[in-house]
C-alpha cells in the first residue's frame, strides 16, 4: 500500500486558522487586528455552549472581513456579541452547537438569514444586501439585522439546521492546476470524481473559462469567467483537459436545476462579494445544459464504490475536494484516504489514479492544491490560492 495515509490530511489545518495566520497584525507589529487571534483566543469548553458559539462567530467575522466581506464582519462580529449576552442569536443556534467550527455554524447562521432575504421575508434588512440590489451603507445593517433575528427565532432556527452548501465555482481556477497537470503528466482523458461535490458545479468546470497571467483555457464565451484567477499560470496550459466522465458525492446533494436548489445554493454565497454570486449564476446556467450527477452518500463509501473497478476505457480518474476534509469526521476521512492509497496500489500507467485537493496547506500557511498521482504515489504541492480560488500562483510541484 501507498504511503497516502501519510499524505494530505495530517499536514492541513483549519480554513480559519490558515486565513488568521495569513493576516495577524499590522505590518511591523503596530496595532492590534480588531477581530480575535486564533491561537490567542481558544476555544470554550463544551460545558459553556453560549461562550463556544460566540468564539465560533468571532472566528467567522475576522474570516469574512479578511476575505472580503465588510458586512459579514460587523454582522457575525456584532452576532457573536449578541449571542454571548443570550439575545436572538443565541436562542437561533442554541441547539446547533458542536466542537470546532461547529460544522460550520457561523456560515449556516449567515446562509439563513441570507435565505430569507432572499424570499423576502427580511425588508428591513434588504436594502443592506447587495444581493438582492441593496445599496445601503453598513451603518444601521446591525439593527435591521437583529430585528430580523428577533422576529424570525423558529423560522431561522429550522434554517440552520441546513447544512453549509457553499458550491465555489472559483476554486475550479485552483483545480484547473491540478486537472492540467495531471493530463499532462498521463497523456490520458480525465474521468472526474468529486467528494463533498454539494450541487456538482466544479464537475463542469471543462466549460468554464479560466486563466491569468497571460494564459486561459476552455471556452471563452462561457458564463463563468475565471480569466483573471491566475497570477502565476502553470506550464501546461496548452494542452488543455478532456472530460470523459464526471460525477460526484455529498451528504446532503443540491440540484442547481430546481428553484430550491439555486436559491440554497445563492443563500450560502456571501451577500456582498457581487463577483462571487455572478459566477454562480453563470454556474448554475451551465448547470441546465450539462449534466452532472451527484449521489447521496458518505465521501468514503463512495468513493470504494467509485474505485472498486478501473475504467472501462484508456483514462486518468481523478478524486478530488475543495475545502471538504475539514468538514469530514476522522473515522470517514482514515477510510477515505485508505481507499485512495488501496486503489493507487491498483493503478496503471494506462488507468492511473490522480488525488487533487485545494485545502488548507499548514506548510504554505495558506489554501494550496497538492496532487497524488499513482502508480507512484508521489505527492506534489502544485499551487498556492486563496481559500475561494482566487489568486492562484503556481510552485512548481514543489
Amino acid at each position: 500500500m501507498s504511503d497516502a495515509n501519510n499524505v494530505g490530511m495530517g499536514d492541513s489545518m483549519p480554513s480559519w486558522q490558515v486565513v488568521g495566520a495569513r493576516v495577524g497584525a499590522a505590518p511591523g507589529g503596530s496595532g492590534p487586528h480588531p477581530f480575535p487571534d486564533p491561537g490567542a483566543d481558544p476555544e470554550p469548553p463544551a460545558d459553556r455552549p453560549i461562550e463556544r458559539a460566540a468564539w465560533q462567530l468571532r472566528m467567522q467575522a475576522r474570516s469574512c472581513a479578511i476575505m472580503g466581506s465588510p458586512l459579514y464582519g460587523e454582522l457575525l462580529a456584532r452576532a457573536a456579541d449578541d449571542c454571548a449576552a443570550g439575545g436572538p442569536t443565541w436562542r437561533i443556534v442554541a441547539d446547533h452547537v458542536a466542537p470546532g467550527r461547529g460544522d460550520a455554524l457561523a456560515l449556516r447562521l449567515m446562509a439563513a438569514v441570507h435565505r430569507l432575504v432572499l424570499e423576502g421575508g427580511a425588508p428591513d434588512l434588504a436594502p443592506h444586501y447587495p444581493s438582492v440590489g441593496g445599496t445601503a451603507p453598513l451603518d444601521g445593517a446591525w439593527d435591521a439585522f437583529a430585528s430580523t433575528l428577533s422576529s424570525n427565532v423558529p423560522r431561522l432556527s429550522r434554517y440552520v439546521q441546513r447544512p453549509c452548501q457553499t458550491n465555489e465555482v472559483g476554486r475550479s481556477a485552483a483545480l484547473m492546476m491540478g486537472f492540467l497537470e495531471v493530463a499532462a503528466r498521463t497523456g490520458l482523458p480525465l474521468r472526474l470524481l468529486e467528494v463533498g461535490a454539494s450541487a456538482g458545479l466544479n464537475l463542469r468546470c471543462d466549460h468554464f473559462r479560466i486563466g491569468g497571467d497571460g494564459v486561459a483555457v476552455g471556452d471563452p464565451t462561457s458564463p463563468v469567467d475565471l480569466s483573471s484567477h491566475w497570477k502565476v499560470a502553470p506550464p501546461s496550459v496548452a494542452e488543455g483537459i478532456t472530460v470523459v466522465a464526471r460525477r460526484g458525492c455529498d451528504r446532503a446533494p443540491v440540484d442547481a436545476t430546481t428553484p430550491q436548489g439555486r436559491l440554497a445554493l445563492t443563500a450560502s454565497v456571501w451577500a456582498d462579494q457581487r463577483e462571487r454570486l455572478e459566477r454562480l449564476r453563470g454556474a448554475l446556467e451551465l448547470a441546465g445544459r450539462h449534466p452532472a450527477p451527484v449521489d447521496a452518500a458518505s465521501l468514503d463509501a463512495w468513493t470504494a464504490q467509485q474505485l472498486a473497478e478501473p475504467p472501462s476505457e484508456r483514462a486518468a480518474t481523478v478524486v478530488y475536494h475543495s475545502v471538504v476534509i475539514e468538514y469530514v469526521p476522522d473515522d470517514v476521512r482514515r477510510r477515505f484516504v485508505t481507499t485512495l492509497g488501496d486503489a493507487g496500489a491498483r493503478a496503471t500507467a494506462d488507468r492511473p489514479l490522480a488525488w487533487v485537493r485545494l485545502e488548507p496547506v499548514s506548510a504554505l500557511r495558506h489554501h494550496g492544491v497538492q496532487m497524488t498521482l499513482w502508480p507512484g504515489g508521489d505527492t506534489l504541492t502544485l499551487a498556492r490560492c486563496g481559500a475561494h480560488g482566487t489568486d492562484v500562483e503556481w510552485l512548481g510541484g514543489s
